[in-house]
């Protein structure tokens, strides 16, 4: 039964907290739309909250290039920042509006699969994730936070990543409605042109979601892409590519059979808009 909820002011008290209690006793809490649930149900087995809303990480600064978000930075915080225009329409896909106001982009990345939208959009990034720990802070690929998750003394505290240039990015959901309903498939993708060929694709990094059992990055469609023109035989091709490498999930939104169908039309909708 829950007992305690700490809100500490700084990172440093947070992991202190979280380093002199036994394992299992503390949960943190970011927006709270996946920890609150189990609260509210009594399935949470941790006896104390851990509340990140007080330790400063919710912000975002961007250079010209470089864009740095603090792990706990609601998603509608996210959504209005012309900084990150880009990301608005994956943003808006989301949940409702109001889970939004709570939803933070940290949380987003442990949330249960067909959720995670904001988890493949860091991968086809090349987000790098800092993790803050008793060892200090270290770097690593979002997408071992993704396949990993993090140690329970450890705290996430923010992403870096490249701004795309603009023409690069793209973005596509297919769900049952607009609104407050989880990924049958959604594609994201960051294309880098050729130089001398822009209507060719030098390098690509394609993250799938609702495809797979967490968000995925599809190297395959990614290899499949490379060096070619981007027409719509190229993009059927990387999606055969994809399905050649995973047998896609059954899940209450979607059988595997139906995202298997659907899965080279929303490839196409996400890469050539049409």
């Amino acid at each position: 039964m829950l007992a305690h909820v700490h809100t500490p002011t700084s990172l440093d008290d947070a992991l202190s907290h979280l380093r002199d209690r036994p394992p299992g006793t503390v949960r943190v809490l970011a927006g709270g739309t996946e920890v609150m649930p189990a609260v509210n149900a009594g399935t949470e087995p941790a006896t104390e909250l851990l509340s990140l809303r007080r330790v400063g990480l919710a912000h975002v600064s961007r250079s010209e290039h470089e864009v740095t978000v603090g792990a706990t930075t609601p998603l509608a915080d996210l959504a209005s920042d012309p900084r990150l225009s880009f990301l608005a329409p994956a943003l808006g896909a989301v949940a409702a509006p109001p889970v939004r106001t709570l939803a933070t982009i940290g949380g987003n990345l442990f949330a249960a699969p067909p959720y995670g939208d904001l988890a493949a959009c860091l991968l086809a990034l090349d987000a790098r994730a800092h993790v803050a720990g008793p060892a200090g802070v270290r770097v690593v690929a979002v997408e071992e936070v993704i396949d990993h998750g993090v140690a329970e003394a450890e705290i996430l505290t923010r992403f870096d990543f490249r701004a795309p240039a603009e023409g690069t990015w793209f973005f596509h959901k297919a769900a049952r409605r607009r609104l407050n309903s989880a990924a049958v498939v959604t594609v994201t993708a960051h294309l880098h042109r050729a130089p001398d060929a822009p209507d060719h694709v030098a390098s690509a990094r394609i993250a799938l979601n609702g495809v797979a059992e967490r968000p995925w990055r599809a190297r395959a469609a990614e290899r499949a892409l490379a060096g070619r023109a981007l027409t719509p035989e190229a993009v059927l091709e990387a999606s055969a590519a994809v399905l050649s490498h995973v047998v896609p999930r059954t899940d209450a939104y979607a059988s595997g059979w139906y995202r298997a169908r659907v899965l080279p039309t929303h490839m196409r909708r996400a890469l050539l808009g049409a």
